[in-house]
């Protein structure tokens, strides 16, 4: 009786509560089932992996990480990615392919990391430097000059997906994806080349906004397939050389939201300092006869549009804007100055530069670092004593990329400054200073005494009445030829006594000038020399020449405005010479070398014109650490 009383008892609890009995029959189903289940998950679960740890750090650098080493497990992809402009008529917005390298472990873990990117107009090819397609610089001043021919288009060579592997090996081991990006116009990139114009700075922003996820990426140059980076921080920073390295700045200049840290080698910052020099027509070292058109022809390498673009920019606006004869500063090269968009810029920079480039020469950089300094903008300045190009050493590009892209407080804030190659050292192993220009480094003016068609004096004493000199304009002559010529009537060399000690050159050399010309325009040429001149194979960069700089006289007033000059009438000018940092040894000479055509920049005009120059109006001021030249 009490048992079946029990089990009454116990069913009218299960009735006043169903939910019971269900939970028991799950309770004995996943009983039941467990065994099962468990084998199941032990047969369909990956055994657990390490996690890739990144970055790794070591004395404040990004280490290599053995597991991003195989190039063979590297993804690689291409892309195109929409931008904001419509360069080539066709009514759509141009896309810039891309290429995409990066570690598969932002796949198999989902690891996000930042970015190092290259842009460039050359990765698909370029014209070659035929000199038949440059601009004859047998011509008069201030004369319209001859038409000239215009190269082949570009046949365009490098396959999908990979546009270059410049930058590949070097970063990707560290843990960085790198990216590549042709320039509008170029390989697989839509649109037209403009050189200099803020299309150059639009472009790798929109690349920028893609990897930040504010622009669109698609999977063709033409279809609606969308492609993101969902594997990447948003950090970037951007690295190249030359044209690579002015790109960089360009994207500065927009304040895009991601771009936080460039390296640029050697950037151009405008394209005026670039063909042209306080009002005068100068080539590029190298390049006798270029301008920004045939600049165009040699990138021009997507040939979609070619018709159009040829029309419109090429035999349009630069036709109308380059402006040859005068060499003025105008609305066409003020579009391409990037120092007329600097409010925006805030990407860490570490600049890197030669004092003995004479392509893009050092002034480029220098404007750039006075204005970062101004506004504020993290800097580091990398100089070496060699020619066009030339990277900073490894070691400082990681520690930039370190702090700036892994976000890791290694201290290079507060490390110096300036870093300079001395005279015949290794590239790699720089000095460091406090600053460039180096702050003991004070102005020093030195005054002609006559002495033509030898050698005249430099003193540091003004002296009274020196009268003139003249010299006869002959662009046959080379200016390392007029240097060590102990009489020639083709130029004027005014010379300081013997150093007895070492004299350390660091900043802007200015000269003032007062000069006339037997005719209506005169090429004006200067440079500072260390002699005796040394001419051995042997000889270094900086044996010679320490800087030069070149002016059209007509240019007195302004660089915008010339205007002819009356022959025999004296006009000042004052400008600078290419910044420097060198130090000139004992036994040397420094000489100031007056001429007019330089032959490896200027045009070459009719030898005959005179140039004559008073001396009591005509100083040189030199920047000199500890102030004195002994």
């Amino acid at each position: 009786m009490k048992k079946i009383t029990l089990v009454l008892l116990l069913m009218a609890l299960i009735i006043s509560n169903p939910n019971t009995l269900n939970a028991q029959k799950k309770s004995r189903k996943a009983e039941a089932a467990a065994p099962a289940a468990v084998a199941a998950k032990a047969e369909t679960q990956p055994q657990e992996k390490p996690v890739t740890e990144v970055p790794v750090i070591v004395n404040g650098e990004a280490q290599k990480i053995p597991a991003f080493e195989n190039a063979n497990d590297w993804i690689r992809e291409d892309l195109w990615v929409e931008t904001e402009f419509d360069t080539d008529g066709d009514g759509r917005r141009d896309r810039m392919h891309v290429d995409v390298t990066r570690p598969k472990q932002t796949e198999t873990e989902g690891l996000k990391l930042p970015v190092v990117y290259e842009s460039s107009p050359y990765f698909a090819g370029t014209a070659g430097n035929n000199k038949e397609y440059f601009w004859d610089v047998r011509q008069e001043l201030n004369t319209v000059p001859k038409p000239h021919v215009y190269p082949p288009q570009i046949e365009r060579r490098g396959e999908r997906p990979v546009i270059s592997n410049s930058q590949v090996k070097a970063w990707l081991p560290y843990g960085f994806i790198v990216v590549h990006s042709s320039a509008p116009g170029t390989g697989l990139s839509q649109g037209c080349p403009t050189i200099g114009t803020r299309i150059e700075a639009l472009a790798p922003k929109a690349v920028i906004d893609w990897l930040n996820g504010r622009a669109k990426g698609y999977t063709t140059p033409d279809g609606n397939e969308e492609v993101k980076a969902y594997w990447t921080t948003g950090k970037v920073g951007m690295i190249g050389t030359s044209y690579n390295g002015t790109i960089p700045f360009a994207a500065a200049t927009t304040g895009v939201e991601g771009l936080e840290a460039i390296i640029p080698v050697a950037p151009n910052n405008s394209y005026y300092h670039y063909y042209r020099s306080n009002g005068l027509v100068r080539s590029p070292g190298g390049y006798l006869g270029e301008d920004a058109d045939v600049l165009y022809d040699f990138i021009f390498s997507n040939p979609d549009h070619c018709a159009y673009c040829d029309s419109v920019v090429r035999d349009g606006e630069m036709a109308a804007g380059l402006d040859r004869v005068t060499g003025d500063y105008n609305e066409f090269w003020a579009k391409r100055d990037l120092m007329n968009y600097m409010k925006p810029f805030r990407a860490a920079t570490l600049m890197a530069h030669a004092f003995n480039d004479w392509n893009v020469v050092p002034s480029h950089s220098y404007r750039f670092i006075r204005k970062l300094k101004e506004m504020g903008v993290p800097l580091q300045i990398y100089y070496h004593q060699g020619g066009h190009g030339g990277e900073p050493p490894v070691k400082m590009m990681n520690r930039w990329f370190t702090r700036y892209l892994f976000g890791v407080e290694n201290g290079v804030e507060n490390d110096p400054k300036a870093w300079i190659v001395r005279e015949n050292a290794d590239r790699l192993s720089p000095t460091p200073y406090a600053d460039y220009p180096n702050p003991d480094a004070k102005p020093l003016t030195l005054y002609l005494t006559p002495g033509a068609p030898g050698t005249g004096g430099l003193v540091p004493e003004k002296p009274g009445k020196q009268g003139t000199e003249t010299l006869v304009d002959n662009f046959s002559f080379p200016g390392s030829t007029l240097a060590q010529a102990e009489y020639t009537n083709h130029r004027l060399l005014y010379l300081t006594p013997v150093l007895t000690e070492p004299a350390h050159i660091s900043g802007v050399v200015t000269v003032k000038i007062r000069a006339a010309s037997s005719k209506s325009a005169v090429n004006l040429s200067v440079w500072l020399v260390a002699l005796p001149w040394t001419a051995s194979r042997q000889m270094s960069f900086t044996d010679n020449i320490i800087t030069r700089g070149w002016a059209d006289l007509q240019n007195y007033r302004s660089m915008t405005e010339s205007e002819p000059l009356v022959p025999g009438k004296f006009y000042e000018m004052s400008f600078d010479l290419e910044p420097d940092d060198q130090i000139i040894p004992v036994g040397k000479q420094i000489g100031l070398m007056i001429f007019s055509s330089d032959k490896e920049f200027t045009l070459q005009p009719m030898p005959g014109t005179e140039l004559t120059v008073d001396l009591d109006g005509t100083e040189v001021t030199i920047p000199v650490v500890g102030g004195e030249i002994k």
